[in-house]
């Protein structure tokens, strides 16, 4: 399948998602030290395995996803030489040409590059 489990972070809405329908997995409340983190992140990758597309609401219009996801592609720029902002907007500005700008596959890519640079700051990756 072409999906990916994807960190979202909006105003209302944190947490693990599909990257082709509208599961989502939000963050408890009350999710404070790492090895409760770790936990959920285990537990959402276990239910984004479980979870199918096509039963999600009839309002989710899946987003065609094939190929390599921005983390993979902005590795790829990073391990030739690229710093790693420098590698994400090159891929963003790919993804932009790929999906005509479509502002739904935008976000989610703007989103998706925020955690991948919040992780390699925060020396997870």
């Amino acid at each position: 399948m072409g999906r990916s489990l994807i960190w979202v972070q909006g105003d209302a809405d944190v947490g693990w998602a599909c990257s082709s329908c509208r599961w989502r997995f939000p963050v408890p409340t009350l999710l404070g030290d790492k090895e409760a983190k770790d936990a959920y992140d285990r537990l959402a990758a276990a239910k984004f395995r479980e979870h199918e597309c096509a039963t999600q609401s009839a309002s989710a219009t899946p987003t065609k996803n094939t190929g390599p996801t921005l983390a993979e592609r902005a590795r790829t720029l990073i391990r030739t030489g690229y710093r790693p902002k420098v590698a994400v907007e090159l891929v963003m500005q790919e993804i932009g040409l790929e999906h005509r700008n479509d502002p739904r596959v935008m976000e989610r890519a703007r989103l998706e590059a925020e955690d991948f640079l919040l992780k390699i700051r925060k020396g997870l990756i």
